[in-house]
């Protein structure tokens, strides 16, 4: 039995020759593009005309230009190869139309980064994620170069699509990627902990989950008698308390029955149906 496991390879290109052999020849269908390639709007350009779904990571960026790059991504998507003339105009226009953001909600996820290793916490900002997702209404998700685990848990009970975490075999190998890395197992640590927030996060239903029900009838109350009630008595402030357990009349009703008549004799410290 095979024990291979779904994985997709996945690498970034920063220039147009790797971009080439990232898309014809090993064929990738996702790519992923830098921070510091924000800007550099042929490579941005060159990636949306490959079709591919792109993960754009915004370290060190302002809103002002994820929403350029944006633009330029977007022209390339609707236009392809050639079709139109690249132009800063060219950019606006596909961003605003609706054709444009449409593509761009189908191909691109944005993931807020900060862009220093490690990451002080001070700077990681994990609101910008949200400041994102709601200026641009695209899938966002969080690149992390903070130590340890509990900033991408933080950003997946924030929403976060797509989490980013740099893997090593050696915190202690020189570079300076490796000491904002995970080993591997704290990476499983994390993987496991985000699984785990998924479940917490629920559907965003407000209702008594199932685990609830059976507590609701015992830890809830109801109108009860705080003496015998005769039939035909009134329901006063003197003979109507509030106790538990809720299988009768709400509390809710407790201004609605009062100055009513019993139809029952009710006993004392019986619930009233």
């Amino acid at each position: 039995m095979s024990t291979a496991k779904k994985r997709e390879f996945l690498s970034t290109a920063f220039d147009a020759e790797s971009l080439g052999f990232l898309t014809s020849d090993l064929g990738l269908k996702t790519l992923k593009i830098p921070s510091g390639e924000i800007t550099n709007g042929p490579l941005l350009l060159a990636h949306a005309q490959t079709g591919c779904d792109l993960i754009v990571s915004t370290g060190m960026s302002t809103l002002g230009e994820v929403e350029e790059a944006l633009g330029v991504i977007a022209f390339g998507l609707m236009y392809g190869m050639g079709v139109k003339t690249p132009s800063r105009v060219g950019f606006k226009e596909a961003y605003y139309s609706s054709q444009g953001l449409n593509l761009l909600q189908e191909k691109v996820t944005l993931l807020h980064c900060t862009t220093e290793y490690p990451a002080p916490i001070e700077d990681i900002n994990l609101n910008a994620m949200l400041t994102m997702r709601k200026a641009f209404g695209l899938k966002t998700g969080y690149s992390d170069h903070s130590e340890g685990v509990m900033v991408p848990i933080a950003a997946v009970a924030m929403g976060a699509t797509l989490i980013e975490k740099h893997f090593t075999l050696d915190k202690r190998l020189p570079g300076p990627d490796h000491r904002a890395s995970l080993e591997p197992v704290e990476l499983a640590k994390m993987v496991s902990a985000i699984r785990t927030i998924e479940k917490v996060m629920g559907n965003g239903v407000k209702g008594p989950m199932p685990s609830e029900l059976k507590n609701r009838p015992i830890v809830r109350k109801s109108l009860v008698a705080l003496q015998a009630i005769q039939a035909g008595e009134v329901f006063t402030h003197e003979n109507v308390a509030v106790k538990r357990p809720g299988t009768g009349v709400s509390p809710m009703d407790y201004w609605d029955l009062v100055g009513k008549t019993a139809l029952v004799t009710i006993e004392e410290d019986e619930v009233i149906l």
